[in-house]
């Protein structure tokens, strides 16, 4: 037996199914959003977990290895201590001033060593004859250690700003520049075909197909001089530097400071990781275009 509502105001009887579908609508309910919210929480949580498990392992070793006399903790003292160094130079403003004045000499070189390398590898990458000419020239100073003509560019420039900054551009140049030559000469050649095909001038050409095409193995080369471009500063800063993480560690060593000595040495780790993460993230926007290889 079916049963029947009045509707108000009216006194006429209406079944079910010929209600009003304002009064009987209602949204849609999605399970599967709610079920899957958890999952994934604890998934990315796993993740995070496994990924910083190795750290976690390293500092406890760290920190256990001198405690038990498995090392000398004059030499190598526990993190602990090495943080509170850390802290007490933070608190003194000594850490951020160093790492001031590392960051402006590393990313002034590496800033130049970029404008001036990635134009000039797309170049010599394209064009056959610039290749030719500029090819021994680059094959003598790529095998030439940045760090061994350290006391060349002090002779010629002496022991200030200049000669530290130039040493960074000359040690981030080769990375940026080797990756850009092998970006251009890898591209595709069918879509280079297919571009020819449809009559685009050569300008058109290299910035719809060259440049996006190249732009991740150009970030390899960036990526790994964002690298040179503190370690071989830190090494230059040891040299006739007054500021500087480089000048922190070397004067904690002659002082034998040994806890600021690693506190500043686990700075430039951080400012490397830091460094890294932000040119993954610019790499990651530049190539967003790019379909993913898992599809």
């Amino acid at each position: 037996m079916s049963t029947v509502t009045t509707e108000a105001g009216t006194g006429l009887a209406v079944r079910p199914e010929e209600a009003s579908p304002k009064t009987t609508a209602r949204a849609p309910v999605r399970p599967g959003r709610s079920r899957w919210a958890p999952r994934r929480l604890a998934y990315g949580l796993v993740r995070t977990g496994t990924r910083s498990a190795a750290v976690v392992a390293l500092l406890l070793l760290w920190e256990a290895a001198p405690r038990l006399g498995l090392v000398d903790r004059t030499f190598l003292p526990p993190f602990s201590e090495v943080a509170q160094a850390w802290w007490r130079l933070a608190a003194d403003g000594q850490l951020a001033d160093n790492a001031r004045a590392s960051l402006t000499r590393s990313l002034s070189g590496f800033g130049i060593a970029v404008v001036f390398a990635v134009p000039l590898g797309l170049l010599i990458g394209w064009y056959r004859p610039v290749a030719d000419l500029l090819g021994p020239l680059l094959e003598v100073f790529r095998n030439t250690a940045a760090l061994a003509l350290l006391p060349v560019f002090v002779l010629l420039l002496g022991i200030g700003e200049t000669s530290k900054i130039s040493i960074v551009v000359y040690a981030c140049t080769w990375p940026v520049l080797l990756s850009t030559i092998s970006a251009v000469r890898s591209v595709d050649p069918t879509l280079l075909r297919l571009a020819r095909s449809l009559d685009l001038p050569a300008i058109r050409l290299f910035q719809k197909v060259i440049l996006p095409a190249s732009v991740p193995a150009v970030f390899t080369g960036v990526r790994l001089a964002g690298a040179v471009s503190i370690l071989v500063l830190v090494a230059a800063e040891m040299i006739g530097a007054k500021a500087g993480l480089g000048y922190l560690i070397n004067a904690s060593q002659y002082n034998f400071a040994i806890p600021q000595m690693y506190a500043g040495i686990i700075t430039i780790s951080a400012i490397g990781v830091v460094f890294n993460q932000l040119l993954v993230a610019l790499e990651r926007r530049l190539s967003s275009w790019r379909v993913p290889a898992n599809g």
